[in-house]
């Protein structure tokens, strides 16, 4: 069957012969530049004697020895399972995540934000990405809104000194603090996943709508999911009870949601109890 474009065909066929070293690829461009109007011009003496000789710094191959193949690119996904499965503990998995190259959001970050917190502790809080301060100093959770989540924890008796991890679910901080794409959040899966198994929290919360949806898979507005004891499934571990939260960066925004920020702690409260988590006096 003839090509509906022959010579685009030719073209693509002459490319692939250069890409793999060989003269017929050279022989076959040199021919496509020279043709006119889709008719073939005449041979000039150059090319009758063929192309000449290719200025390169590559040593010269043993004749029928063709170049080696060019190495495709790793896949970070894998990589990222593969460091997070080797790592036995937290402090060896936040060095993991530390040390991996795998995501590009990492040539314009500061610092790699894993986490803080007590490594002990019952209740696992998971965000979104880092923002500017926490690029800055390492940790999540540390500029306004951060300072805000840490009073709202302390009302209940909670703290990451006691009893709360804290952690993301990427490690960067995003490009004008953008949403993690779906890309990124699939590089980061393996470590986040990680880090819950060996944790083995009795409590996850979740902080705002991009981080819920992302960790329960539920498409609802966060108003509807807000307070509500729901369920965080993972491959090998029992259920974890999950309580959405309000994001703080949205609570500074919309203060006169902070009444309803309180219901959802007194709700947390209230299963921390039901769960045996211990608690400080709180507000």
């Amino acid at each position: 069957m003839t090509h509906p474009h022959p010579e685009i065909a030719a073209r693509a066929l002459a490319e692939f012969w250069a890409d793999m070293g060989l003269e017929e690829g050279r022989v076959l461009s040199a021919r496509l530049l020279a043709r006119r109007g889709g008719m073939p011009a005449a041979p000039s003496a150059a090319m009758e004697r063929g192309p000449a000789p290719a200025r390169s710094t590559a040593p010269t191959l043993p004749p029928g020895q063709r170049p080696a193949p060019r190495k495709l690119g790793g896949n970070p996904i894998a990589d990222a399972r593969r460091l997070a499965m080797a790592a036995e503990s937290l402090a060896q998995l936040r060095a993991a995540v530390q040390a991996f190259e795998g995501c590009d959001l990492k040539k314009a970050s500061k610092n790699t934000v894993v986490c803080d917190g007590a490594f002990d502790a019952p209740i696992m809080i998971v965000g979104e990405a880092p923002g500017g301060e926490e690029d800055a100093q390492g940790l999540p959770f540390v500029g306004r809104a951060g300072k805000l989540l840490d009073r709202m924890l302390g009302a209940i008796g909670l703290s990451r000194q006691d009893n709360v991890y804290i952690t993301n679910l990427i490690y960067w901080r995003p490009p004008g603090n953008r949403d993690p794409s779906p890309a990124e959040m699939q590089i980061c899966a393996p470590f986040l996943m990680r880090q819950i198994e060996l944790k083995q929290p009795k409590l996850l919360l979740t902080v705002g709508k991009f981080a819920t949806h992302a960790m329960l898979g539920r498409e609802d507005g966060i108003m509807k999911l807000r307070g509500r004891k729901l369920s965080y499934a993972q491959d090998g571990m029992a259920a974890v009870p999950c309580v959405p939260l309000l994001h703080p960066a949205y609570l500074l925004r919309n203060p006169a949601d902070k009444a309803k920020a309180w219901d959802d702690l007194r709700t947390i409260a209230k299963l921390c109890d039901e769960l045996g988590i211990k608690r400080g006096p709180g507000l």
